[in-house]
């Protein structure tokens, strides 16, 4: 489902991604983990082109993106069609409800018929725990309710691929739970997912790979039981002691 060779991301002189390859499966969830400044989020932008790679190749289902020549606007706009993002901050309009927040993408951009975009935005809503919540304006919500429409609002543009970045990070503790529950319900359904994430639970329980990330590197990939318990790299080791340490894991 998503092949990724030799990616590459220089901001002038800072070269951010140093080579970067990954492959996930139709379904499968792979998880990325390291510190602040590894490189991580710049990777998952790179993957629907929110940051332009400098090198390298991209392919999700049945399109592939070459970064060694120019993309034309119109490449860009087809190739993201196939994946969606939910970002750190939730980023709603304001002046619309949960169901105009989750409709305005398919409306807009995929010029669907409002109502059939109405029927699978209150769907998508009541998928998410919010059914009761439709008509309801974002500063009437709580941030976890606020990152779940965030969610439905990715889910309804109909993506091959979902990517999340860090989507609990800006969340109270005691709201973390309900996003992460919505998360492990689309794996468990079988959504191809990367997630970039510090919640290592999640990762453990739920990733088919995990990957840890530094200096714009792949460290390590394995699945959670190797890479948690008996990591082959002394870097890994240290950034599990360390988030150990702060009871997180």
């Amino acid at each position: 489902m998503i092949s990724v060779r030799n990616l590459h991301k220089r901001f002038g002189d800072l070269e951010v991604l140093k080579g970067i390859d990954l492959d996930v499966q139709q379904g499968g969830t792979v998880v990325v983990i390291g510190p602040s400044g590894s490189g991580k989020t710049t990777f998952l932008r790179c993957l629907n082109i929110l940051e332009a790679p400098s090198a390298g190749s991209v392919k999700i289902g049945d399109q592939t993106v070459d970064f060694s020549r120019p993309l034309s606007k119109r490449e860009i706009a087809s190739f993201r069609k196939q994946s969606a993002m939910v970002f750190q901050h939730y980023n709603l309009f304001p002046h619309m409800t949960a169901l105009e927040n989750v409709m305005e993408g398919p409306v807009t951009v995929q010029k669907v018929p409002k109502q059939k975009a109405r029927e699978r935005a209150e769907a998508l809503l009541t998928k998410v725990g919010l059914g009761e919540k439709l008509h309801e304006y974002p500063f009437q919500l709580s941030g976890g309710q606020q990152q779940r429409v965030g969610i439905a609002r990715a889910l309804a543009l109909d993506p091959k691929v979902m990517l999340f970045d860090e989507p609990t990070s800006a969340l109270d503790p005691e709201l973390v739970g309900e996003v992460l529950q919505v998360m492990k319900d689309l794996a468990s359904e079988g959504m191809t997912m990367v997630v970039v994430t510090h919640e290592m639970r999640f990762a453990r329980e739920v990733a088919d790979e995990v990957i840890f990330m530094d200096g714009g590197h792949v460290i390590e990939r394995g699945k959670p039981e190797d890479v948690f318990t008996r990591p082959s790299q002394e870097r890994t080791q240290r950034f599990l002691n360390l988030i150990q340490n702060t009871d997180v894991l």
